[in-house]
C-alpha cells in the first residue's frame, strides 16, 4: 500500500530506505558536536593572538613617541605623559637618558581570554625606543 502511495505522488523507488542508511542518521550532528568545541577554542586563540599584536603595535607607538619628545627635551613628565596616551592601559615606561641618547622601553601585560581559558598565564609584550638628543 505504501509503494501506490509514493507511485501515485510520483516518487516511484523512494518506498524505504536501505538498512545501512537509517544507520547513519544523525551522523554529521555528532560530527558537528565533536568539531563545534575545536572551532570555538580556535576562534578564541586567533581573537587572543590578534590582541596580542595590537597591543605591541601600541607599545612600539608608545616608546617612539616618548623618546621623540624626551629627545626634544620636552621634560621627562610631559615626555612620559605622551606615551602613556598611546600605550596600553597599565603599561609600563621607562626613560634613561644617558646625555646623547634617549632610551625609552614600555612593557605591557596582555592577559588571554578569560573563562575557561583563565589558567593561561599572561604574555608580556615590550619595545624600546633610542632616540638621539637634539642641541639646544
Amino acid at each position: 500500500m505504501t509503494g501506490r502511495v509514493h507511485r501515485a505522488a510520483g516518487l516511484r523507488g523512494c518506498a524505504q530506505q536501505p538498512a545501512a542508511r537509517r544507520g547513519e542518521r544523525g551522523a554529521v550532528t555528532a560530527e558537528t558536536v565533536m568539531v563545534l568545541p575545536v572551532l570555538v577554542a580556535l576562534t578564541l586563540g586567533l581573537a587572543w593572538l590578534l590582541s596580542l599584536a595590537a597591543t605591541q603595535v601600541r607599545v612600539v607607538d608608545a616608546a617612539r613617541e616618548t623618546a621623540r619628545a624626551a629627545a626634544r627635551d620636552d621634560g621627562a613628565g610631559s615626555a612620559e605623559a605622551l606615551g602613556r596616551r598611546v600605550a596600553p592601559e597599565g603599561a609600563r615606561i621607562s626613560v634613561r637618558d644617558d646625555g646623547r641618547t634617549v632610551v625609552v622601553r614600555v612593557r605591557s601585560t596582555v592577559h588571554g581570554p578569560q573563562g575557561l581559558f583563565g589558567f593561561l598565564p599572561g604574555v608580556d609584550v615590550d619595545a624600546e625606543a633610542v632616540a638621539a638628543k637634539e642641541p639646544g
